[in-house]
């Protein structure tokens, strides 16, 4: 497999990365462009927020690209940049496996559901951003990996798995402000796309 079973760990330049994990980075390259596009000089400064941003309300009204465009939109800096490094690390490895197309339909349909489950389980007046519900998507693939690789996988790559699945479901409930009806509901339907894939597919993590 090209890359070997380098989980997280990418020592590439940039352009390479570019070229051998083309969706990856334009997730990384959409978003950034749509925060910075914020500072554009007599746009207004929430222009982006205020017409991609998932507002259950206006969802509920028939706006429904709301529905897709949250899984791209951050509300700060310090947002974009945690989200953006999650993908830089657990993104590579599945695209390899899975395949650009794969990839995309995983990382959008996961992101999609979650923002689905947070117009149907949260209130009106709920307002939504960010990449969250589609990483935690890649988060229960890579659970899933864990599965059927069957202990194959060595030892250190297991525990790193399970590590970061595990962590980042407790940070889920301790960080304040925390979408957790995003979180878990895109790890469940990324853990099932995994089933779905990794099984009734005949697709092997290696």
């Amino acid at each position: 497999m090209k890359g070997g079973i380098l989980l997280f760990i990418r020592s590439k330049n940039i352009s390479t990365f570019l070229k051998d994990y083309p969706i990856t980075a334009s997730i990384i390259i959409i978003q950034s462009l749509l925060f910075f596009i914020t500072f554009i000089p007599y746009l207004p400064h929430d222009f982006i927020f205020q017409y991609f941003a998932g507002v259950n309300l206006y969802i509920a009204r028939g706006e429904l690209w709301r529905l897709i465009t949250p899984i791209f939109v951050h509300r700060n800096f310090s947002h974009l940049l945690w989200n953006s490094c999650s993908i830089i690390l657990l993104g590579p490895f599945l695209e390899n496996i899975l395949g650009k197309w794969k990839f995309t339909f995983v990382y959008i349909g996961c992101g999609l559901f979650a923002n689905i489950a947070s117009y149907l389980f949260l209130p009106r007046t709920y307002i939504h951003v960010g990449a969250s519900g589609a990483i935690f998507g890649l988060l229960g693939m890579y659970f899933m990996i864990l599965i059927f690789s069957k202990g194959s996988l060595p030892a250190i790559y297991q525990k790193t798995i399970l590590t970061v699945v595990l962590l980042s479901i407790v940070i889920t409930f301790l960080q304040p402000g925390t979408n957790v009806v995003a979180h878990l509901f895109g790890l469940i339907i990324g853990v099932l796309l995994g089933w779905w894939l990794f099984n009734k597919k005949g697709l092997k993590p290696y």
